[in-house]
């Protein structure tokens, strides 16, 4: 299985698959509400000037997380 990393490490403009939403993340519902679900393709998009929040698109739509929250997800960064 090739590496994983957390989604707050992606680097902006870079494509990955989540690979792992943990059930005891703080806003799992709220991921899971949103389409961020295990074999969903992300792409971080931008990030604040200060690093927080990101901005992904995610099935085609445009998604703001906090940092802190990007790193409960883990993905599978594009090759």
């Amino acid at each position: 299985m090739p590496a994983t990393i957390k989604l707050s490490a992606l680097a902006v403009g870079a494509s990955a698959t989540v690979r792992e939403v943990p059930a005891n993340a703080p806003a799992f519902l709220r991921f899971r509400e949103m389409g961020l679900l295990a074999g969903a393709p992300v792409s971080l998009v931008r990030t604040a000037p200060l690093g927080d929040p990101l901005e992904l698109t995610v099935r085609g739509y445009h998604l703001t997380i906090r940092k802190a929250d990007a790193d409960h997800i883990l993905v599978e960064p594009a090759p």
